[in-house]
């Protein structure tokens, strides 16, 4: 299906209201609700599922240390958007289709408010995954001031759930933010970046492949996903009409599998000034911002000199990174447009700050624990591939075992093609570093055989991080620390097909000594 191009405006995703607020707590009811919504004003409207009925779901806004609340509801309807694999496991034929579980991807959680991959739940709460707790969850919201996203996380059909539009940004605020005079209000702007390709009839296209052996099932598990559009916001190719001012974009890529390096056709440079988890130290210039599924960047555009002027954001990342092939620069290629057209409103007075506060460096001699784990890629009974973490499936016993208030260094041996971006729940890490190493020669011994000397992160990469990339050929090591609640969490590669065959892992947080 061919669609013009920057036919839409960008939608800007609604502030989510709470239906309580004092000064002890704030409640939240949100619901799960298939509706019909236009993706490109030349199509027919696409059936999507939506928090509280909208792609995107609504922003929730907080204050750091605000108590929060929310009643996540399905209310969804009993058919799936999509076919069932019912060979995968967690999606096996006795688990209901329609089923759901919201994470909040970056926040510092109790195991019970984590949306842990096993605690689904169906219309009604009427039937409930084995580690189901409660219906209410609760976010102390303990951190700094960062951009957060909640999104679906059922075992076994989280691709497709988040694939039909269960996705929203979660801001949390404080006072150093507010100090920094950062564009804000209208001038601040979510960008929920996704890859969807559209059958003739508007509706969603995911791939179903049949299978001979054994007959009667149509898996829809793939290795990767990678439509032939990008939605912005819930929107093919949008545009979007600026003031010639500085803008603070809040940069996520929620796509199933493709990376995104994303760059302005202007020339002009990205200011980044945060990562997924709070601030860099001090902006960092870049010409281009490489994001992999589930990282987010913080940065400023400068609009200031361009009235008049049309720039379009454009994609350069190989489509399976980094081994695929080049992007179509017609379709796969191309993010949405600005349009410097709006008349400046008033004296633009944010500023792009030159110190955000400085990030402590942990420090290796820390870590009370160095564990090496394989990213690997295996075949199914099917001879289908697939990837593990530490060679292990999700029901193996549980081996990543840290303590409470410890640090740990945990690197990512990748044997196999793929970048994976790795997520860790609950902790937030800093980056050490990559280095080469002989795959053959790890896969032949299980020794180590560097092949050159260890890369240190980019720059913009020196704030913390709760997603990581691991190149492939390369060992990547992050030191976590481990705090502050004990529990069962989920570690796992978020390109999601990954994800949802099999390479996601129990870890498990141990009491203090």
């Amino acid at each position: 299906m061919k669609l013009i191009k920057f036919a839409d405006s960008l939608p800007i995703p609604s502030l989510l209201k709470p239906l309580w607020k004092s000064k002890d707590y704030s409640y939240y009811e949100v619901r799960m609700k298939e509706v019909k919504q236009s993706l490109h004003s030349h199509i027919p409207n696409t059936t999507i599922w939506g928090y509280e009925g909208i792609y995107p779901g609504p922003t929730i806004e907080v204050e750091m240390g605000e108590r929060v609340y929310v009643k996540w509801m399905n209310e969804l309807p009993d058919k799936h958007l999509f076919a069932i694999d019912h060979t995968v496991h967690g999606a096996e034929k006795d688990k209901p289709d329609v089923r759901a579980v919201v994470h909040l991807h970056g926040g510092r959680t109790e195991p019970a408010s984590d949306g842990y991959p096993d605690a689904w739940f169906t219309k009604g709460f009427e039937k409930t995954g084995p580690f189901f707790i409660k219906e209410i969850y609760e976010y102390g919201n303990p951190q700094s001031a960062r951009a957060l996203w909640y999104h679906d996380h059922a075992i076994g059909i989280t691709r497709l759930n988040i694939y039909a539009g269960l996705a929203g940004f979660y801001l949390i605020r404080d006072s150093h933010e507010r100090s920094l005079k950062l564009p804000s209000g209208k001038y601040e702007i979510p960008l929920l970046i996704q890859d969807r390709t559209l059958n003739d009839d508007g509706s969603l296209f995911y791939p179903v492949q049949p299978q001979k052996n054994p007959p009667g099932f149509s898996p829809s598990i793939i290795s990767s996903f990678f439509g032939d559009t990008i939605v912005v916001n819930g929107k093919i190719w949008p545009f979007l009409e600026v003031e010639p001012r500085k803008y603070r974009f809040r940069l996520l890529n929620g796509a199933n599998a493709r990376f995104f390096n994303l760059f302005l056709d202007s020339g002009q440079p990205f200011f980044q000034i945060g990562t997924d988890s709070g601030f860099l130290e001090r902006p960092v210039k870049v010409q281009s911002q490489l994001l992999a599924p589930a990282e987010r960047a913080d940065v400023i555009v400068d609009f200031s000199n361009m009235a008049g002027k049309t720039i379009v954001m454009k994609n350069n990342a190989r489509t399976h990174f980094p081994i695929g092939d080049p992007v179509d620069p017609d379709t796969t290629g191309t993010v949405m447009q600005f349009r410097v057209t709006k008349p400046l409103s008033s004296m633009d007075l944010s500023v792009i700050p030159t110190f955000m506060g400085t990030i402590p460096r942990l420090r290796e001699p820390t870590a009370k624990n160095h564990r090496y784990l394989q990213l690997s890629e295996e075949k199914d009974r099917f001879g289908r591939p697939f990837f593990l973490l530490d060679r292990k499936k999700w029901d193996d016993p549980i081996t990543e075992n840290p303590r409470a208030g410890t640090n740990e260094i945990w690197a990512f041996v990748n044997t196999n093609g793929d970048d994976h971006p790795i997520h860790v729940h609950l902790v937030q890490f800093q980056i050490l570093d990559r280095q080469p190493f002989d795959v053959k020669h790890y896969k032949n011994t299980g020794m180590i055989k560097w092949t050159g000397l260890p890369v240190f992160p980019e720059i913009g990469e020196l704030g913390w991080k709760d997603t990581v990339k691991c190149p492939p050929g390369h060992i990547t090591r992050i030191i976590i620390p481990f705090f502050p609640y004990t529990g069962q969490y989920v570690w796992h590669c978020h390109m999601l097909e990954h994800e949802d065959y099999e390479m996601m892992r129990p870890y498990l947080i141990l009491p203090p000594t």
